[in-house]
């Protein structure tokens, strides 16, 4: 039977960036405290912002892979569970069920436990999908998967044009294989970007050798064969699809916790159970979810101060994130969700800025592509805080 050490111990479900990232700041903090992490991968530490763009740096899964799970446990000084699953969270008796390689469930007590468990790939179905492999990417046992067998020349259909999407595409093109994109909406990083910006990326993307089929949805799928809504077809050889992440939040359903798009927190990253704490994509801020790097890593450092005895709030300024397209460097800094106001534009051709202002006046985001990038920074301190 697995056990606590002690009635602080902390338990962190997930071993991605934001379970590490908060195991590493805990322990810079609290020398002694036992943590012990569980995860359902392999417990590698990798960059996984790094998957869609890892075939034009030459990397593959090897080398995306920066340290093993026995090193992670040694620097950490944690126990590290791996290919293991939680099943059941019990509140009352602060304990956790873990099915571990060989199937068994065995409890594991926690005095803190603390939910790193990310987002699902969004489903996608369409009529004849059940017969066709779609892959999705979302960690790096996905990544190999998709990665086995790729080469130059492969036709490669990509359900998609938003950040994930726009990204792998402009890498297989770069490895030199044949990308195509399909999406509803009219402009690649639709809800990104105004109409300006997005008609230069979809210049970019198409002079990268991507081929946009834009404004259109697949109707039917068949293996190698799909049938869009004005009834053309694509031929391909693989397909991929980045239509966006679903917050995971079964586990803290099915325990009681309070849910909306994802595990609902405070600012201190406490779930409606106080010993229960959420961050990364499953979490929900007072800001919603946040499914980028920089906001994640905040958030664990937050919480580690929380956890080693310093209680701490999340505060969170403005985050611009930089979109890894070669063909056409972008950064974007959004406005809040549903905030009225007018995108206000400047620049020609593919370098352009776009300041997003708010009825009120206030400018509340902004979108760069080409040579004004390096605005970002400064540009970054002139918007409002995310979380003050």
């Amino acid at each position: 039977m697995m056990s606590a050490a002690n009635a602080n111990n902390v338990v962190v479900v997930g071993s991605g960036l934001g379970g590490y990232t908060l195991a590493r700041e805990l322990r810079k903090k609290d020398p002694a405290v036992s943590i012990t992490i569980v995860t359902g991968d392999g417990g590698e530490s990798y960059g996984k912002p790094m998957l869609s763009n890892a075939l034009a740096q030459g990397k593959d899964v090897s080398a995306l892979v920066q340290k093993s799970a026995a090193q992670m446990a040694a620097d950490l000084g944690a126990t590290l569970l791996t290919r293991s699953f939680v099943k059941e969270i019990d509140r009352q008796g602060k304990t956790i069920t873990v099915t571990g390689p060989d199937g068994q469930p065995r409890p594991l007590a926690y005095g803190r436990l603390v939910l790193a468990i990310g987002a699902d790939p969004r489903p996608y179905a369409v009529p004849g999908s059940d017969n066709v492999r779609i892959h999705t990417v979302n960690d790096l046992d996905d990544y190999a998967a998709w990665r086995d067998g790729l080469r130059p020349g492969l036709r490669v259909l990509l359900v998609g044009a938003g950040l994930i999407g726009a990204e792998f595409a402009n890498d297989l093109a770069l490895a030199g294989m044949v990308p195509t994109i399909v999406d509803p909406a009219p402009w690649p990083l639709g809800r990104l970007l105004p109409q300006e910006l997005g008609a230069e990326v979809a210049k970019a993307l198409e002079g990268a050798g991507i081929t946009l089929r834009l404004g259109r949805t697949i109707a039917r799928i068949e293996p190698g064969l799909a049938h869009l809504d004005d009834g053309t077809a694509i031929a391909f050889d693989r397909a991929l699809s980045a239509i966006g992440l679903v917050p995971r939040t079964g586990l803290a359903s099915a325990a009681g916790l309070a849910i909306d798009k994802g595990i609902v927190v405070d600012r201190r990253l406490t779930t409606s159970d106080p010993s229960i704490f959420a961050i990364g994509d499953c979490a929900q801020t007072e800001a919603g979810p946040l499914p980028f790097v920089l906001p994640l890593m905040a958030q664990a450092r937050a919480l580690a101060s929380t956890l080693a005895g310093t209680p701490t709030d999340l505060t969170l300024p403005a985050l611009p994130v930089a979109v890894k397209i070669p063909a056409l460097p972008t950064v974007v800094c959004p406005p809040p969700p549903g905030m009225a106001g007018e995108w206000r534009i400047t620049g020609t051709g593919p370098d352009r800025k776009a300041l997003f202002v708010a009825a009120d006046g206030q400018p509340v985001g902004f979108a760069l592509t080409g040579n004004h990038i390096g605005e970002r920074q400064a540009m970054a301190r002139d918007m409002p805080a995310i979380l003050a």
